[in-house]
């Protein structure tokens, strides 16, 4: 099954507004879902890119415990571990170094690498996750392990 995500910022494998990225404000573009299967308890998005010049994908944003009954996130989420909005949301470690680590961080390929693929992948959960604010990416992927009711993507570009 297939969650459909969306944002009023930019359309599917389309280019992210400068506002979004760390050359403009760095704020957490609006994302919006619709479709989720019955039973979905907690939902979880993860927003790596898989073109960086790194071993693994460079994370920019991972978010979790996010309510089943929240239908999207508003454009700039504060960069804390526990949030008031989505009550209850958690999120955790990005790809950047200590003291930027927690919460979105908007795309900033290295100068003339091409076009990035950011990939916002929503997933979502039959169980609640028990887990603590600030959790890498590995961590809750093996939490969320066997747990996933369905799983739903929207790809944004971005080049410098």
């Amino acid at each position: 099954m297939s969650i459909q995500v969306t944002s009023t910022a930019f359309e599917d494998s389309q280019p992210i507004p400068k506002k979004y990225t760390g050359e403009g404000e760095d704020l957490s573009p609006p994302i919006s879902w619709s479709g989720l299967p019955e039973g979905t308890k907690e939902l979880v998005l993860i927003c790596d890119d898989p073109d960086a010049p790194t071993a693994e994908p460079w994370v920019h944003w991972v978010i979790y415990k996010i309510p089943a009954s929240v239908t999207g996130l508003p454009e700039g989420i504060g960069r804390k571990p526990r949030l008031d909005m989505p009550n209850g949301a958690l999120q955790g470690k990005n790809s950047w170094p200590i003291g930027q680590a927690i919460g979105y961080r908007g795309p900033m390929p290295p100068p003339g690498h091409g076009v990035h693929h950011y990939r916002f992948r929503l997933y979502a959960l039959e169980a609640r996750m028990i887990v603590e604010p600030g959790a890498d990416k590995k961590t809750i992927l093996d939490e969320i392990r066997g747990h996933v009711l369905a799983e739903g993507l929207l790809t944004g570009t971005y080049q410098r």
